[in-house]
């Protein structure tokens, strides 16, 4: 929570004391030297974690003097100060910085520090360019500041609004995420008895949240709240950890269901005890209605008109008045058995119910935090 900034300061004051005849009325410039014999403001920068003066190839200082006493005083300094950020709605937030000076020593009644132009007192260059923010603008404040044990002292501000850009953190942070949480979708349109395929798909999609979510965090300070990058990760995690849970109880309703088909099958085995009851001998090219044909036949009587055939099976035949009725009901459930081997209700459901939900998701954070 910090930035650095590399400034020229320039002060302007007057002395009589260093004032000298001209007969052309131009100033006399000076370096680091002759500021060591006279009086300077003595400037610093509040809330400031380190500084410094440049010194490449001598100390970037230069002292200029006119005439009647009218001095400025530039220098070349590189500060790192202080920034309380609020990083709530990180990415999407805009952070305001403030650059404080002061004099150190004098309080208001010995040293009034001013801007000279307001706010045209700073210039920048327009070809600046930060990789992660973008400076929407700069003003100046002035104010008073008071210390119990000093006093009053004259305060300047600089303050000056940074935009972070999103676009990066687009590309690295949120379309990764919301693939991963599409790709756990794709578990409910593959077939729940492929275990292996589902259950290696769910672990992935949670394992990739979880690495993007430690390398978003790894990166940012240990803040106490909550961002607005930490909810959508933590919301698309919870999809992701939502369609695992689906397959399982799939996967549980499924195996509870054949559990009870076994015991149903068991209870009530397939024997046929209806009145009468007929013998005959099949080949396997006989269809269903050769197999009608021949249900008035005995074993005696078939055997006597074909004893050419060899290789017959005997075949119980066992018919019904309402054979017909309970075969067309076989066929039915065999299908709808079928098809439920291939689907589940809790599938067809969560393919439009998770869509939905993460659309209307992005909906709220997108409209709340743009």
């Amino acid at each position: 929570m910090d930035f650095t900034m590399t400034l020229y300061l320039r002060h302007y004051w007057k002395d009589e004391r260093l004032s000298f005849p001209s007969s052309t009325n131009k100033s006399m410039t000076f370096d680091s030297r002759l500021v060591k014999k006279i009086w300077v403001p003595d400037v610093f920068f509040v809330h400031s974690k380190r500084s410094f003066i440049h010194d490449t190839t001598t100390d970037n200082i230069m002292l200029r003097v006119y005439p009647d006493g009218q001095v400025l005083y530039s220098m070349r300094i590189t500060v790192t100060a202080m920034c309380n950020m609020d990083f709530s709605r990180f990415p999407l937030d805009t952070q305001t910085c403030t650059l404080e000076l002061e004099s150190y020593a004098y309080t208001d009644e010995d040293l009034m520090l001013y801007w000279k132009n307001g706010n045209e007192s700073l210039k920048t260059d327009e070809k600046i360019s930060l990789s992660q923010f973008l400076i929407q603008k700069f003003h100046t404040t002035s104010r008073l500041a008071f210390y119990s044990s000093t006093g009053w002292y004259n305060r300047l501000y600089i303050n000056f609004t940074l935009r972070r850009h999103i676009f990066f953190f687009l590309l690295q942070t949120y379309f990764p995420a919301t693939l991963m949480v599409m790709l756990s979708w794709v578990s409910f349109w593959i077939d729940r008895r492929a275990v292996p395929a589902r259950v290696s798909l769910g672990i992935t999609t949670v394992l990739t949240m979880s690495t993007i979510i430690t390398g978003v965090n790894a990166s940012m300070p240990r803040v106490s709240y909550i961002k607005a990058v930490d909810i959508y990760l933590w919301v698309s995690f919870v999809f992701v950890f939502l369609s695992v849970l689906e397959y399982a109880a799939v996967n549980y309703l499924t195996t509870v269901q054949e559990r009870k088909e076994r015991k149903m099958r068991e209870k009530f085995p397939c024997t046929c005890g209806m009145s009468h009851t007929k013998t005959m001998m099949l080949d396997g090219m006989y269809g269903d209605p050769d197999t009608n044909s021949l249900a008035g036949y005995t074993k005696s009587q078939i055997a006597t008109e074909d004893v050419e055939k060899q290789d017959k099976m005997v075949v119980h035949l066992t018919l019904s008045p309402n054979s017909s009725t309970s075969r067309k009901k076989g066929i039915k459930g065999h299908v709808g058995l079928r098809l439920m081997q291939h689907t589940h209700t809790i599938d067809t459901y969560s393919r439009m119910i998770f869509p939905a939900s993460f659309i209307f998701f992005n909906l709220i954070y997108w409209s709340v935090f743009c």
